[in-house]
């Protein structure tokens, strides 16, 4: 009765007086589906840009490099002020770092590209920046960036002077036959000496004195000079509109309504809305549904001529369709692809799992999606008798493989459990047998499962990083001594002026892998760089070592180590174990073996009830007959039970060093 009541109210509303006077406001009918709305949305108040007005000669591509934390970010958003691209306010921070890893933690992690509008002496020009990463770990995203661009930016920090990510950098870009302009930041600090660092660069880099820019990117000083030097110093880019379209896809993103927005650099011809496209890596065809510049922002154009650089959206829907590095063309006018970019080369690799397999799909999405962004992240298949299906990823280096999980977590809200690193070793086979089984004599090995036995194998080889450390003279015995200790060899030692000085080592990767770079610098109070760069492969004494339950051997902790660190290796994981693993009503023996022999061994205590507790006085062998029979039932336990080790319990062994 109720609702037949309220249904017959609302007709007598409807069929009133004042109703039907009333007008019928609706809301304006929208485009269908989500693709329209976004489109409607993002499109709203931005006039589409005329980018004929800038021909060639008038473009300038460039990017700014430098070593952590010397100050890129800053000049980045001072250039975008002066420019007016941004509106010049005090919250314009690191405006081109935008993902949350990036402010959190202080560090540009992914190049971002903008472009900057500049009226020098009475001509327009269009300036596009990449603002890059500066840590080592990142120095793909580096190399990616100078594909795209005629010249560089090279800041020094006035205070810290030359640095290794400085000369890293710089070789990049000397390799690339690009423009250097070296710019000197932060000569506004009470500790700041210009002059020194000038000789620096002078010294090092072969460059002259009087072509440094001095500049304070934080109070604006002198910025308008380095914008001058951009102008006159890079040429523009060597492309016609006429010849045919060739762009390079130099970066790229995925949107859940537009699919995969690709970042791309004209080197001839020119692309517009409604253009038929063929990628040359899938040879797959596309409409093209919008190009335009970033300012930092998405900013719709009409077209995109040669020399230019902007993005491109055009109905790619899976992840796996915009290659980073391929080459677009139009259709039915094909042209020799560019040659791309050098595929990045793992450094560490680590099993990865989702906590509970019933997010296996949603994870394997979103690695997918993430790895479309990071395309220097090396994706294999792996399964684990205790962690189940999950990947084995090769990263450039630890704090890539810790910023990738941070992403995972922040923009997929999806957490995972990351197994120990490691390093690609390689084995010489000697056995007819397994040559036959692999197709070949040299094989590489990323999982400590697949490492083959001695026997069948004429040598181990283990990979090598040339490592570069710039510190203060006053450190030197510490930091020689460190590198000793894990068995580095010294290449070269070169004073950079009176104050600081510049090592060279030969490092296995394996030392310098988990935790060189935090012992540097609590050597050093902080002041040492770190760099260092691929030195291909050596011969090594390598083993496999297992750790046991029980006499079972556990997979996930089985490791692959250098002979001589093989027994304090072993204790220390022997150690982590017994104060990870809960006891049980049996006795567990933990122990670390190399083949059939123990190196190790620790033993979690059974509980135990006290039996002999009703034994008031009497002759003492009803007490030992009860002692022996509780022995015998606790023996008869340990055989038929299983020792299971929690998830969180890998996490907290593999841990390099131990919890204070």
């Amino acid at each position: 009765m109720a609702v037949a009541g309220r249904r017959a109210m609302w007709w007598a509303r409807l069929r009133s007086p004042c109703f039907a006077a009333a007008p019928l406001c609706l809301p304006p009918r929208l485009p269908a589906g989500p693709v329209a709305c976004e489109r409607l949305y993002s499109s709203r108040g931005k006039e589409k840009l005329d980018m004929s007005m800038y021909p060639v000669e008038t473009i300038r591509n460039f990017s700014i490099i430098a070593h952590v934390d010397h100050g890129k970010s800053t000049l980045a958003d001072r250039l975008l002020e002066l420019t007016g691209t941004i509106a010049k306010t005090d919250r314009n921070k690191q405006v081109l770092d935008k993902l949350q890893v990036e402010r959190e933690r202080g560090i540009t992690v992914k190049a971002q590209s903008a472009s900057l509008f500049y009226n020098h002496e009475g001509v327009n020009y269009l300036l596009n920046l990449i603002d890059t990463p500066g840590h080592v770990d990142f120095s793909y995203e580096v190399s990616r960036s100078l594909s795209a661009c005629q010249g560089v930016i090279l800041v020094v920090d006035a205070n810290e002077g030359i640095q290794a990510q400085t000369v890293a950098n710089f070789y990049l870009a000397f390799e690339a036959q690009l423009a250097i302009i070296p710019v000197i930041n932060k000569i506004d600090l009470k500790n700041a000496d210009p002059e020194r660092v000038e000789k620096q660069i002078e010294k090092l880099f072969d460059i002259p004195i009087d072509e440094c820019v001095r500049i304070s990117a934080k109070q604006g000083t002198n910025i308008e000079r380095v914008l001058q030097k951009v102008i006159e110093k890079i040429p523009p880019p060597q492309c016609e509109t006429a010849d045919p379209l060739k762009a390079l896809v130099f970066d790229s993103t995925f949107d859940h309504y537009r699919g995969v927005i690709a970042n791309i650099a004209l080197f001839g011809g020119e692309i517009q809305k409604g253009h038929k496209i063929v990628s040359a890596h899938t040879n797959k065809r596309y409409e093209v549904n919008e190009v335009g510049i970033l300012t930092p922002n998405e900013q719709p154009t009409h077209k995109l001529y040669a020399g230019q650089v902007g993005y491109l959206i055009a109905g790619m829907k899976e992840v796996t369709e915009a290659q980073i590095g391929d080459t677009l063309f139009l259709h039915k006018q094909p042209v020799e692809p560019l040659p791309g970019f050098k595929s990045a080369k793992p450094m560490v690799f680590a099993g990865m799992y989702p906590v509970d397999q019933t997010e296996y799909n949603n994870l394997k999405s979103a690695l997918e999606r993430l790895t479309l962004n990071d395309s220097s992240v090396t994706v294999h298949r792996d399964s684990s008798l205790a962690l189940g299906a999950g990947w084995r990823l090769g990263f450039l280096g630890l704090l890539h493989m810790e910023v990738f999980n941070q992403r995972l977590e922040q923009e997929y809200n999806i957490s995972v459990i990351l197994t120990a690193p490691t390093v690609p070793y390689k084995a010489i086979l000697s056995s007819a047998k397994l040559i036959k089984e692999y197709g070949k004599a040299e094989i590489t090995i990323i999982n400590p499962a697949q490492f083959p036995d001695k026997l069948s194998v004429s040598e181990y080889l283990e990979p090598t990083v040339l490592g570069t450390i710039v510190t203060p003279h006053e450190y030197i015995g510490k930091i020689i001594a460190l590198c000793q200790d894990r068995r580095a060899i010294q290449k070269d030692m070169l004073y950079i002026d009176e104050h600081r000085v510049m090592l060279k080592y030969l490092f296995p990767l394996n030392e310098i892998v988990v935790d060189f770079y935090d012992a540097l610098k609590s050597l050093s109070s902080g002041y040492a760089s770190f760099d260092y760069e691929d030195a291909g492969y050596q011969a090594a004494d390598l083993i496999k070592m297992d750790i046991l339950l029980n006499g079972n051997p556990v997979e996930e902790l089985a490791t692959i180590i250098h002979n001589d660190k093989a027994y304090a290796t072993g204790k220390f994981l022997c150690e982590r174990l017994k104060d990870a693993i809960p006891r049980q009503l049996f006795e567990i023996a933990i122990q670390a073996a190399i083949g059939n022999k123990i190196i190790a061994r620790e033993t979690v205590k059974a509980y135990r009830k006290n039996v002999v507790a009703k034994c008031y006085g009497g002759d003492i062998t009803r007490r030992m007959k009860l002692l022996k029979r509780q022995a015998e039932g606790k023996k008869l336990m340990r055989k038929i039970g299983n020792v299971e080790v929690p998830k969180d319990a890998f996490i907290r062994v593999l841990k390099r060093q131990t919890d204070k």
